[in-house]
């Protein structure tokens, strides 16, 4: 099976910016364990800037441009560094790939995009893919992992992507505030009702919402891939959701998959 994990900030971090080690150490472990099982794994993986942040001690995320790339730059290797060092104490080895929208847009540059990571993978190599922050800007950025995400999922020919983020899934209304939302554990076919539903904005650290999951989610289902939101809190979940188990969060299925 081939499975694309994007993780986002708040699942890898602390407000502070500070590396969650045990989280971070839960998901090197949990995914180097379904690489064993023989499942292709690619990783997505956000907090370049929120370690940044951390590791430069800086009051939070800058807000112009040169900061966050600075940030980023600063980030990206302490967070390579981290996911090497852990994903090696499970005989894995990882590649990192950065990529910016020029990657994605431009057909010749998409296509080595493609052939390095079928490679990777043939190679038996654990791809982990990120925006290249430190030469984006807001013109050209591709802005959020969530739709990097699934770009890479259509691209290898995913049959799953997984979002782990801060919340169980989609709900019928912001559970922050109404405690009367229900969570919804499977969409069929993605409506502009559904849509509606994914109102909000990304926390102090990220820079994804629900909008931007629901956009992912429309993206590989129409490739025919499955797609879950589910709660990075105890990634544990990845292997209810592999092996057909019951689990919380939302179910977006792929159009192959419709009746």
């Amino acid at each position: 099976m081939k499975i694309v994990v994007k993780i986002g900030t708040s699942s890898l971090t602390y407000k502070s910016g500070h590396l969650n080690i045990r989280a971070v150490e839960q998901l090197c472990k949990v995914l180097s364990d379904l690489k064993n099982a023989g499942n292709e794994i690619i990783l997505v993986s956000s907090g370049a800037i929120a370690m940044g942040v951390g590791k430069l001690q800086l009051r939070g995320k800058p807000e112009d441009l040169p900061g966050k790339q600075a940030a980023a730059a600063v980030g990206q290797c302490e967070l390579m560094y981290i996911y090497d060092k852990l994903f090696s104490e499970y005989n894995h080895t990882v590649g990192q790939i950065l990529l910016t929208a020029d990657d994605i847009s431009d057909p010749g540059r998409f296509e080595n995009f493609r052939n390095t990571i079928n490679r990777l993978l043939e190679m038996k190599v654990l791809p982990i893919i990120n925006e290249n922050d430190t030469l984006g800007t807001n013109e050209i950025r591709i802005g959020d992992n969530d739709n990097l995400g699934a770009m890479v999922a259509v691209s290898v020919g995913a049959d799953l992507m997984v979002i782990l983020t801060d919340t169980d899934g989609l709900y019928t209304a912001d559970p922050s505030k109404d405690p009367d939302s229900v969570l919804i554990k499977k969409v069929a076919v993605i409506t502009p009702e559904i849509e509606a539903l994914a109102g909000g904005t990304a926390g102090t650290q990220g820079t994804g919402g629900m909008a931007t999951k629901v956009e992912a989610a429309v993206t590989v289902t129409e490739a025919g891939t499955d797609m879950v939101i589910t709660n990075g809190k105890d990634v544990s979940v990845l292997y209810d959701i592999i092996e057909g188990r019951d689990y919380r969060g939302t179910l977006f299925c792929g159009r192959k998959d419709i009746s």
